[in-house]
């Protein structure tokens, strides 16, 4: 009876740090992997750490978890005196982290990618709290390679990791995405007609992530003439950055009913389901979920990112005739073109999007938090709490 007990006591009282964010590619999966936990143990305690003034601070209580933030930025690799701040905020911020940690005692630490999860989980695996360490991309950054040396797991999404990790910690999960996105009932039709456009016609869906992507804005806004005569419609999310002026100079070349332009989409199973392809920037979360929904996609990674990550994330896909490649630099002139003519190829979507799907993962969520919730049990059973 003593024993029964104490194993109840263990399972209720799983508390759990969930550290990164600074883009929704990481967010989102971050949320997803909580929800997960709380899925399958509803008592547990959940502790967001992200990074303070970046998007996690906002959207992390907007879906009912506590979040603390660390004055942790990035490196500026253009101005390099500026990173003597940096670094004193990186101190800092470890200092921070091991108060949060010593405070909330966590069972284990979970890092999912961004500014915070490098401190959060520094200190943590320096502490003796387990690790566990979620890797998006094709392509392991600096940070997850150094955190990779305490971590007991590293959740990946491609297969090959190996270079970068020890083989005996990788598990081979792929990416969570937004629950919403697989639960919901919204047909082609009533998706379309949501975003005032007419449901027979080719429909191409244009997202530069969360703040937006210079390149695609200026793509679309260079060839308006061209989308007025093809009988194609967009769906244009600028982000915020973006949006009011690349709203007046859109009205600036007259009215254009076959263009719907947004700073953000918040419901993304309506933008998906109306969507015939995709144009979209190569982050790892965005293209999980394009495998998950088997959507037709051209990808025009960013340039601006760590080791070149997304351009190593887009051609995992193009190698396996999954999707489409554009550079950054060759995308304001071939880009609209090539999607044009990509949307009127019944065959090459089909293809596409049957390749895609051969390389979704269903359970992503689960199968990480069940490596979570495995981590903080051992860490409990071991230590008697």
């Amino acid at each position: 009876m003593l024993i029964s007990r104490q194993i109840t006591y263990m399972k209720e009282n799983l508390k759990i740090i969930i550290s990164g964010g600074g883009t929704g590619g990481h967010i989102f999966p971050a949320i997803s992997i909580a929800n997960a936990i709380k899925a399958k143990r509803p008592e547990a305690q959940i502790l967001f750490v992200g990074a303070e003034g970046r998007m996690e601070m906002q959207r992390v209580p907007a879906a009912g978890y506590e979040i603390q933030g660390l004055p942790v930025c990035g490196f500026d690799r253009s101005h390099l005196l500026k990173n003597v701040r940096v670094l004193y905020k990186l101190m800092q911020s470890q200092l921070k982290a091991r108060k949060i940690i010593k405070t909330f005692k966590p069972h284990v630490a979970v890092g999912v990618g961004g500014y915070a999860s490098g401190p959060t989980l520094n200190m943590a695996g320096k502490m003796g709290i387990p690790t566990l360490i979620q890797e998006q991309n094709s392509y392991a950054g600096v940070t997850n390679k150094l955190l990779a040396k305490r971590a007991q797991k590293i959740c990946v999404a491609y297969e090959g990791m190996e270079r970068f990790f020890d083989p005996e910690k990788i598990i081979l999960t792929g990416n969570p995405v937004r629950q919403g996105l697989l639960n919901h009932t919204v047909t082609r039709e009533e998706a379309i007609q949501s975003f005032g456009l007419a449901p027979e016609k080719k429909t191409i869906l244009v997202i530069g992530g969360s703040l937006g992507a210079r390149t695609l804005n200026e793509s679309i806004l260079g060839h308006v003439k061209k989308i007025a005569a093809s009988d194609v419609q967009f769906i244009w999310q600028t982000g915020k950055y973006y949006y009011e002026e690349d709203k007046r100079r859109l009205q600036e070349t007259g009215n254009h009913p076959m263009i719907h332009i947004t700073d953000f989409i918040s419901n993304m199973e309506y933008a998906y389901s109306a969507a015939d392809l995709i144009i979209s920037r190569a982050g790892a979360g965005s293209i999980s979920e394009f495998c998950l929904l088997k959507k037709p996609v051209i990808l025009v990674p960013s340039p601006n990112v760590a080791e070149d990550h997304q351009t190593k994330n887009a051609l995992a896909l193009v190698n396996k005739e999954a999707a489409l490649y554009i550079k950054d630099s060759e995308a304001t002139g071939t880009l609209v073109k090539t999607a044009i003519r990509t949307v009127k190829d019944t065959e090459k979507l089909a293809t596409l999007g049957k390749n895609i799907s051969l390389l979704a993962f269903e359970h992503s969520a689960d199968t990480i938090a069940d490596e979570v919730i495995r981590l903080a049990e051992q860490y409990q059973k071991e230590h008697g709490c």
